[in-house]
């Protein structure tokens, strides 16, 4: 799964997501669905070189922000992100 314009032509970076978010909850990235927190788990993201906003949002539970900078750089190391997502309170 690419994201971004003209820049996801060509080099990548791989996102990679691992805790304890729930399964179901949507992953964007840069306001671009991605689909489901399972999925990206197991596949991971192709990211362009650059900033991007990843958020992860299932209802009953705080969304989770976080900003990455890809590499623009040959044999990029994967940038991992640990999920904890938060539970409202009732």
């Amino acid at each position: 799964m690419a994201c971004g314009g003209a820049a996801a032509v060509g080099r990548t970076v791989s996102l990679r997501m691992r805790g304890t978010g729930t399964p179901d909850a949507t992953v964007t990235v840069d306001d671009q669905r991605i689909g489901p927190l399972a999925s990206v788990r197991m596949r991971g993201i192709a990211l362009p070189p650059g900033q991007h906003t990843v958020t992860i949002e299932n209802p009953g539970y705080f969304p989770w922000d976080r900003v990455v900078v890809a590499p623009d750089q040959e044999h990029a190391r994967p940038i991992f992100l640990d999920v904890e997502l938060v539970k409202v309170p009732d």
